[in-house]
């Protein structure tokens, strides 16, 4: 007999029925029945004291794990037999812990007990989600530079950094008046944007770093680094003087070249021969040259006669040729000059796309003054008179039946003005103009505007609905809404 309440029982040690020995033992005393666990809301990370935060999903085996170490110390009286997640709903921001434990009480016999232990999820911003937040908290900045007044290389550099996602680890992208810095939480984050930046444009790059604290005792030492990356001062349809040297080894080119492109290297072609090269950073540092014009010096000409060069002998040492242009002899005349007989002859590598009556942009060396070391050594006679870089379009009409869009980053500026906006749309007319380039950026359909066949070959070029991008749009639906940032 039980010698509590007298039931019959099979004997056991305690001389007690299960009943009464639940009664005079609680073998889950001193095990804590509510915890508390800490959540980054930003991160969707779990707090594991003292100072790591782990990445766990709801009801896996990581989040069981970090739940038991909680109560490590008071399980350590008890035997564990088993452990398991109650549902609880997501956003309830509660978890619920069914453990199963043994222990030995009175004369040796064992005692299985089930409970349940909650755990409230509070929120709790980590160490590196409040950096991020704080924005001016930063341990290295990449400042990116380039001595010229177009952006063109810029905004190709953007497009780059937001297709390969480089800019993800970034605290915060502050533009200024000749360039962008990009601010990071730590060194290596930065020392991969440097070689991304040598990689993907002809740039030279230093480091330094200033020491900010350091601890006696542990001997820790806490800098601050700055990396500085010059970019050539070259962009697309410059027009620039080689040094004589330079100009040899690429084959005998002229000294006179157009910049046709600016990726990992500088494209250049001489419109008199059609011979290209390329020249990369370690290269141009050596042999450095400036652009003898800036784009605001660009004059608008109209095609009177143009005669297209069906081949020209090669000179000695020539270079290879370039496959996708023309050249052609053509007379040209300044629109602002019509009322004049006064025209000017010119060779030109855009016999391809250039017919009498067609508007062109160039620049006139006839009548201007040249401040530039190589050039002014040169021979006059192989210096040409003007030099065409790219057929005129209506500007409006583009902006008009334009169907794309791109992206961008979000940057502290401090002022855009029209000059900026100008820059940025001659950039989208070099995108439409230049498959090269255009394979190298995520472009974007425009649902605003109406699609049009683009299969007209009288207006200027497109980019066809091929090569577009649908823009991913999620709703609030589809997040789940408020307090969706636990779910997975």
């Amino acid at each position: 007999l039980c010698c509590q309440c007298g039931v019959p029982i099979p004997p056991n040690p305690a001389n007690m029925c299960v009943a009464c020995l639940r009664c005079q033992v609680d073998i889950t005393e001193g095990i804590p029945k509510q915890v508390t666990v800490h959540f980054c809301k930003q991160c969707e990370r779990y707090l594991q004291p003292p100072g790591t935060w782990i990445q766990c999903t709801l009801e896996s085996r990581e989040l069981l794990a970090l739940c038991l170490k909680k109560l490590k110390a008071s399980l350590s009286r008890v035997r564990l037999i088993d452990a398991g997640f109650i549902w609880t709903e997501p956003h309830s921001k509660r978890l619920k812990l069914k453990l199963t434990v043994q222990k030995e009480v009175i004369n040796g016999a064992v005692l299985q007990q089930v409970f349940v232990v909650e755990y409230m999820v509070q929120s709790q911003m980590c160490e590196d989600c409040h950096r991020v937040e704080a924005k001016d908290f930063w341990k290295a900045v990449v400042q990116v530079r380039q001595k010229t007044l177009h952006k063109k290389t810029f905004y190709y550099l953007e497009q780059l950094i937001l297709k390969h996602r480089l800019h993800q680890n970034t605290l915060r992208i502050k533009e200024i008046h000749d360039g962008l810095d990009f601010y990071y939480s730590s060194k290596q984050h930065a020392q991969k944007m440097v070689d991304f930046l040598q990689c993907t444009v002809p740039a030279r790059s230093k480091s330094s770093q200033r020491l900010i604290s350091h601890d006696i005792h542990s001997n820790v030492y806490n800098y601050k680094s700055t990396f500085s990356v010059e970019i050539v001062p070259i962009c697309k349809d410059n027009v620039v003087c080689l040094s004589p040297k330079l100009a040899q080894s690429l084959g005998n080119m002229s000294q006179i070249c157009v910049c046709i492109r600016v990726t990992s290297t500088i494209h250049l072609i001489d419109p008199s021969t059609l011979q290209i090269a390329e020249i990369d950073g370690n290269t141009y540092w050596r042999h450095p040259f400036n652009s003898l014009f800036h784009p605001k010096q660009l004059e608008e000409f109209i095609v009177m006669d143009i005669n297209r060069v069906q081949e020209k002998r090669k000179g000695a040492g020539a270079g290879a040729r370039s496959n996708k242009h023309t050249l052609a002899e053509a007379w040209v005349q300044k629109t602002s000059e019509l009322n004049t007989d006064h025209q000017y002859f010119c060779c030109t590598h855009l016999g391809h796309i250039l017919n009498p009556g067609d508007l062109v942009l160039g620049f006139d060396l006839a009548n201007c003054n040249l401040n530039d070391e190589f050039a002014n050594k040169m021979n006059p006679h192989h210096i040409p008179d003007v030099v065409l870089i790219k057929k005129s379009y209506d500007r409006t009409k583009r902006q008009r039946r334009r169907n794309w869009k791109l992206k961008e980053l979000e940057r502290d500026r401090e002022g855009t003005d029209t000059d900026d906006e100008r820059q940025y749309q001659d950039f989208l007319e070099d995108l439409e103009e230049d498959e090269a380039i255009r394979k190298n950026v995520n472009i974007y359909r425009n649902s605003d505007v109406p699609v049009e066949s683009d299969t007209d070959d009288d207006g200027p070029p497109r980019i066809s609905l091929a090569e577009m991008l649908e823009d991913l749009h999620i709703s609030q639906d589809a997040t789940g809404g408020e307090g969706a940032s636990m779910m997975t």
